[in-house]
């Protein structure tokens, strides 16, 4: 049986939306772990502590149940799909009220060990 060279870690519905949440995805994309690691913790952005979070989770996985080495592991796949959303309403002039949208996320990290191509 072939040895797994990828590890992967998701987290599911969390609140923040998947347009804002791909901005962020999109920096460390094809980056080594450190570098990506190194990018979330430098940007300014809502999504960064929550995709570090997954990061560190698939490099936990990778090292933990695949025994990978992680100064080698970069990150093949990273990306951002869209959840659940929450509907809920606000008064308006006149008796009317409009929706508001609450949207959720699912975030998927997956990290891969160089030169395994």
């Amino acid at each position: 049986m072939a040895e797994q060279t990828t590890a992967k870690a998701t987290a599911r519905t969390v609140r923040i939306s998947a347009r804002k949440a791909r901005l962020v995805i999109d920096l460390i994309r094809n980056k080594t772990v450190g570098e990506a690691i190194a990018i979330l913790k430098n940007t300014p952005r809502a999504a960064s502590p929550v995709i570090e979070k997954v990061l560190n989770s698939a490099i936990a996985n990778a090292e933990h149940n695949y025994d990978l080495d992680v100064s080698k592991l970069f990150i093949s796949e990273a990306y951002v799909n869209e959840g659940p959303t929450m509907k809920r309403f606000r008064p308006r002039a006149k008796g009317g009220a409009s929706r508001i949208n609450k949207r959720t996320s699912h975030i998927t990290v997956v990290v891969k060990e160089a030169g395994e191509e």
